[in-house]
Parts: structure tokens; sequence; C-alpha cells
């Protein structure tokens, strides 16, 4: 049969000859990282504990995709960057979101389509997403093999631009938009997601962070009684219900504290000694190099008039030739020199903003579109269990390569989005990878550790 000459598309001459293409390539595939997410999946059990706690309200004689189809092809899809259900009409029929969704990646059924995704978010309610996210806690928990002595908790939050009229969007100051403002917590130390809530546009009070901590604390303190947990957070964390929660439940806090004029007037001295030592040293052999600020430490004893009992208030000065910078942190901590409190127990929360990066902006789970707020946090517990499996990646197959510590879109872009030809066979489904993909030893490093560990 002679080639239609319409499906050919020709480029300029190469050396004479002539640069033509065409879409007869056979099944192709550009996300064949998929089969590692798949991988990971069923070493971490994230999907199936998330399916676990959801009741199927579908009459099964006409269920053509099941709760853990719908499920992992979703996270699955965000996972590789595709973050949008309306994406899922397209690649309902890639044959490597196919194969890691346990379906033959040419002669299996489709995928579902984007209205059958939909449903599934618009059916959640909001005793099923307490249970979502106790699943969630329930896979941070078993992804320590032993007992952690201790456990740093990172708040934070951050501001989900919404564009439409969802449920509890209300205007957002900083932001100038409507929004939500999710929080986010972490754990500090290894970058695993502990969860994450939905909540509306407005700055969260004392009395909110407290409902979510003590639900929070009670499913760790569960798992693992002796366990010492210190929290960690921004000024608008330092309110009087955090500070008596905490202590009531026997937890450390370090927690940043926003300047007054009492707080400036008990740190005059100790900025006066810094403006000294810096005015006081010679100048600099180079002109254009700036000298190098001076920075002094103290521990003020401060309480608020909201505040149930003083607190130990450890308080930076320093002077440089920008100016002053002056920042307070509370904390109940009254050992450990002021110096260390503040850069390794409060500055290290920096890693912080990295972690919601990963989630909010290379995983995109500010696609808060839908119009019920119950679904928009489902949503987010979607993109979170996404993060896990990311996270999870990297913590186990990619030790000791130049992706460990890579950001997820790297991930995806590196890892994840490898081109293969896909060939299906009686006793075999290959995936055919270029020959000049330059992540080659990676993924022979990955390989081998996927090798069952000899008994």
């Amino acid at each position: 049969m002679e080639e239609d000459s319409q499906s050919r598309f020709a480029f300029a001459n190469l050396c004479g000859k002539r640069v033509e293409a065409s879409f007869d390539g056979g099944a192709v595939t550009t996300d064949s990282g998929a089969l590692l997410l798949r991988e990971v999946d069923r070493r971490t059990g994230i999907i199936e504990r998330l399916v676990a706690v959801l009741p199927e309200w579908r009459d099964l004689r006409y269920v053509v995709h099941t709760l853990t189809d719908l499920v992992r092809q979703r996270v699955f899809q965000i996972a590789l960057g595709y973050e949008d259900a309306d994406d899922a009409d397209t690649l309902r029929t890639d044959p490597a979101l196919k194969a890691s969704c346990e379906r033959l990646p040419l002669t299996g059924a489709d995928l579902a389509s984007q209205p059958t995704l939909s449903r599934l978010e618009n059916r959640i309610t909001r005793t099923q997403l307490m249970r979502l996210a106790y699943a969630l806690g329930d896979v941070f928990i078993a992804s320590f093999p032993t007992p952690p002595r201790q456990l740093l908790l990172d708040l934070d939050d951050t501001t989900a631009v919404v564009h439409g009229s969802q449920q509890l969007s209300l205007f957002n100051g900083h932001a100038g938009e409507y929004a939500y403002q999710p929080l986010h917590i972490y754990d500090g130390v290894s970058g695993r997601l502990i969860t994450t809530v939905l909540r509306p546009g407005c700055r969260a009070k004392g009395s909110d962070i407290v409902k979510i901590l003590r639900r929070v604390v009670a499913r760790l303190r569960a798992a693992w009684p002796q366990v010492d947990i210190l929290v960690r957070g921004d000024s608008h964390f330092s309110a009087p219900e955090v500070h008596d929660f905490c202590q009531a439940q026997g937890l450390w806090f370090v927690l940043g504290q926003s300047p007054n004029a009492v707080l400036n007037k008990l740190i005059a001295p100790t900025l006066a000694q810094a403006q000294a030592l810096f005015d006081a040293r010679p100048a600099a052999a180079d002109a254009a190099a700036p000298a190098a600020p001076v920075r002094l430490f103290t521990a003020l004893a401060y309480r608020a008039r909201s505040w149930a009992q003083p607190l130990r208030v450890v308080a930076k000065a320093e002077v440089s030739a920008l100016g002053t910078n002056v920042r307070f942190v509370s904390t109940n901590l009254q050992t450990g020199l002021p110096s260390f409190v503040y850069q390794q127990a409060y500055a290290g929360r920096g890693a912080m903003e990295n972690y919601i990066k990963n989630h909010k902006t290379f995983l995109h789970s500010d696609r808060t579109s839908c119009h019920r707020f119950e679904a928009n946090q489902f949503r987010l517990l979607l993109h979170s269990a996404a993060y896990m499996l990311l996270h999870a990646l990297q913590e186990w197959l990619l030790p000791d390569t130049p992706l460990q510590r890579a950001y997820f879109d790297t991930l995806q872009q590196r890892l994840l989005k490898v081109a293969a030809r896909v060939v299906e066979r009686g006793t075999v489904i290959r995936f055919h990878w270029p020959s000049s993909c330059p992540f080659q030893d990676i993924y022979r490093l990955i390989a081998h550790r996927l090798q069952p560990s000899p008994a």
C-alpha cells in the first residue's frame, strides 16, 4: 500500500538528505517512569490505605473502574505532572499509565475519563476526609522501621488562589486574591509529609491550630507513646492556645515571635553592643566587599498579657552593612545556648519552604477548582499522596544519586518522563527505552535496588 504523503512532515534538508517525520512509531509512551511509581506504591501501600476507608456507593454490576483503579490513576497522574482531571481524557490510553495501574498496556481496557474521576471527587464526605487524613498519617507512621525517639513537626501554611465561587474561599489581603490557606505538617528531619488540611483563606487562629495538632499528636502518641515531639513554626503559630496545648501535652515548641515595643526595649542593649562591634571593625581592604555581619544572641524572660505564664524568648540582634535585623523566638526549651536554639533548632525550618514548593508548585496542589469544599480537600489529599510517593521514591531508590534531593519537577523531567516503545507478547511486556537515555546508570542502580533482599 502506498504511504499517504499527508501523514509525513517535511523539515529542512540535513547534509543533503531529506528530513521527514510521521506518526507511525507504534505504541510509544512518554511517561515510562510510571512503572517506578507502581513499585513504590507496592512497597508503601499508599493507595491501598486510602481506598480501604472509601465506601463503594455504586452498583457493582455496572462498575468498570474500581475505587482502587480511580484513586491509583489520579494519584499517579499527579505524580507524573498531570494535575488536572481533564488530563485523563488523553492519558487513559497511555501504555505506561495503564501498566502502572495493573492493566495490560496495549490489550487491556482503557482507564477512566475525567467525568468518572470528577464524580468520585464530589462524592467524598467530611467523615471520609477525616479517615483519609488518618490513612495518610498511618503511611507516615509505617515509614519508620523502628519507633523514633524524637519527632520534629514543622508547621506552615501557604496560599492557594482560587478562580471561581469555591466554598469557604475568602479574600486574602496578602495575595490580593480570593484563596484558601491550607496548612502543611511535615517531619522536619526527613521531609516526610504528615498531613495537609485545607482551610479558608484567612490566617489560622490559635484555637484552629490546636484542633489540628490535637488529632495529629494523638495519632502519633497512639503509635509511639514514648516519643518526644518538638513543634516548630513561624510567628503566627505563637498563640497562647498553642503554648498552653503544648505545655499540657508535654510537647516542646520553638515558634517565631512577632516583635513589639516591650521586646524591642529588652533587646536594645544587645543590639547596641552588636552595633558597636560592627562599627569597631577595621575597614575592609576591598571596598566593594561588604563587611561580615555581627550577630549576637540572648535569652529574655517575657510574658505577654494573653500568656498564662512567662516564656523564654530567644533573640537575635544582627547588624550589617544593610542595617539592623532583630528576630525573636518563643520556646519552652529551658536549656541550650540562645545561638543554638535560634540557628539550629529554629532556623532549620527554612527547609519547610522546599517541601511546600514540591507539594504546591511542582505537584500543583493549589488546583482547588471544585465548587465543594470537601471535593477540594479530597484533591489536596490526593496531591499529598502523590508527594508521599515521590518522596518515598527518593528515599528508597535514589540515595547517593544526583536526584536524591532534587526538586520534584527535576524528578519528573529526568526520571519519570522517559520515552519507551511498548511491546506486549504472550508471556512478556517489554518497554524499550532509548539507547541514548542519559540516566541509564541511575536506572541500573534502581533496578538493583528493586531486587528482593537475599533471605
